[in-house]
């Protein structure tokens, strides 16, 4: 999906006799790449359900599966863990996402700085 040089991209549950972009079964999301963060959008409910059901995520969306924390998520549910526990761990999980990005973006930040400081320092000095 999307247009030349925006790509993207559909998350489907499909047969693995279908085409690789032929007949699917059930769109369960959408990733958008060139979002700045790249953008999940996923229907948790249904991927678990098609995950329960043997479906096998490719690499790539096992790989967003668990940036999202889905697979944390699924291995909790095989465990039977107490649902308030699931809770609990995802909620975890999401404050950890936060501070994780809020830590990036100031790593970016100091970088760009020091970058703008070493070109000024570099700088020929007229005299």
């Amino acid at each position: 999906m999307g247009k030349k040089k925006a790509p993207l991209y559909k998350i489907v549950a499909a047969d693995s006799r279908s085409p690789r972009d032929g007949r699917f079964i059930e769109s369960v999301g959408n990733y958008n790449p060139h979002a700045e963060p790249a953008q999940v959008v996923l229907k948790e409910e249904r991927v678990i359900h098609w995950l329960t059901k043997g479906a096998k995520p490719t690499e790539t969306v096992r790989n967003l599966l668990r940036r999202e924390g889905l697979i944390m998520k699924m291995r909790l549910l095989k465990s039977k863990a107490s649902e308030e526990k699931v809770s609990e761990k995802m909620q975890q999980f999401i404050d950890d996402k936060a501070n994780k990005l809020e830590r990036e973006k100031a790593r970016k930040l100091r970088q760009k700085e020091n970058r703008a400081q070493k070109k000024k320092s570099e700088e020929p000095k007229a005299e």
